[in-house]
């Protein structure tokens, strides 16, 4: 089996780096010193060339030999005892090198560790780095709050997921409860065959209103990019809105007040529709006998706006926000309620697609008006945009 060679890992390389830099550095102080001493080394300069020098030991030299015999003699020693401080330097160097930059890079081994340990039931952990404020503790402070966008988003596709379980799980199990029942009884006769019939299919309705439902939003929050751009209109869906909750205007007798001024925008005619749809839907739905309904569009500082008001049930300011969360209800029980509890989200989903916002507010006395602020269509721009599939 061939044997790996030993990684080169990011402290390796700034040891090695590190060493590299005072190994050079050290011999150009050595070469810098040993020319300073070659200059530096000139006596016979300042003698007579024939003169004599007299040794220690007696002998007797002519001054220029002595001169390269000393020359000779420090540059010796100034090269074995320089490479010999340069090998001293540079192993202290290269080990305390490689000990600051491990203690520098500490903060990347948790960052790499926490990472490891990192799970969906475990997303709480961070690395909370305390050290100097530097590009490391950047890194750091930057991978936390990720983490903390992280463990938002799991715990709301949790919520979500069970959620949907659950409402999904209702409609089946009245079917499933109705068939069985039905069935057991050797007595049923048509007439409890059809109100059985009739169960299962309102049931079956709701359960693929919710699919429906469903699909519209992760279609919706999924684009970064409309698929289709064509030149529209808010105000377009809200006849067939009221048209579709038409039965439920007259059961409650709702009044009805409409204020349809042009509102261009640039999107999906398709999605939205489906916005104006759900806010009047809801607007019927979380009513009460007599009440009102207000719907009024508009243009104006760059935005287009649809805006639907109802009376109906109290709500609370601080609970509005999380109206636009999947499957709430303005605090309602979820399995008495009717419909999905997606409704705002779509609309907030199909806002975010088309570069938009909307925002709701809490009335005095009971109801709700949410207000839908999409980009108004420039003209040229909406003359060059395609009709679409």
């Amino acid at each position: 089996m061939r044997r790996r060679l030993p990684r080169p890992t990011l402290r390796l390389r700034l040891t090695l780096l590190n060493g590299l830099l005072l190994v050079g550095a050290g011999a150009l102080l050595i070469a810098l010193a040993f020319l300073l001493a070659s200059e530096a080394l000139q006596p016979a300069e300042h003698l007579d060339p024939s003169s004599q020098v007299v040794l220690a030991d007696g002998r007797q030299l002519p001054v220029e030999e002595w001169e390269r015999q000393l020359r000779r003699d420090v540059g010796a020693e100034l090269l074995e005892k320089g490479l010999l401080a340069l090998v001293a330097i540079s192993v202290v160097g290269v080990v305390g090198g490689y000990a600051v930059v491990g203690r520098a890079l500490r903060p990347l081994q948790q960052v790499t560790a926490t990472a490891r340990r990192l799970g969906g039931q475990n997303l709480d952990q961070r690395i909370r780095y305390e050290g100097a404020d530097d590009e490391v503790a950047e890194l750091a402070g930057t991978f936390d709050a990720m983490l903390d966008r992280l463990k938002v988003a799991f715990d709301s596709q949790r919520r979500f997921v069970a959620n949907a379980s659950h409402e999904l799980r209702t409609p089946l199990a009245v079917m499933k409860t109705e068939i069985d029942v039905t069935l057991s009884d050797p007595k049923a006769d048509l007439a409890e065959l059809r109100r059985m019939g009739t169960v299962v299919k309102d049931a079956s309705e709701r359960a693929n209103a919710l699919v429906d439902a469903l699909l519209v939003l992760a279609r919706s929050e999924a684009q970064t990019a409309l698929a289709r751009k064509q030149a529209a209109d808010l105000a377009d869906g809200v006849p067939g809105a009221l048209d579709a909750m038409s039965r439920e205007i007259r059961r409650l007798d709702l009044d009805v007040a409409l204020d349809l001024a042009p509102a261009p925008v640039v999107g999906d005619p398709s999605l939205l529709e489906r916005l104006a749809g759900n806010l009047i839907e809801n607007a019927c739905r979380y009513n009460h006998r007599d009440g009102r309904i207000w719907v009024r569009t508009g243009s104006g500082g760059g935005t287009s706006q649809l805006i639907v008001g109802n009376t109906g049930f109290e709500v609370d300011q601080a609970d509005v926000e999380g109206l636009f969360e999947p499957f709430r209800r303005g605090g309602r029980e979820r399995t008495g309620a009717r419909g999905s509890g997606l409704g705002l989200s779509i609309v907030r989903a199909v806002c975010h697609a088309h570069g938009g916002s909307v925002h709701a507010v809490a009335l005095p006395g009971g109801g709700l008006e949410v207000t839908v602020a999409v980009p108004s269509a420039v003209l040229g721009a909406a003359e060059g945009i395609s009709s679409g599939p």
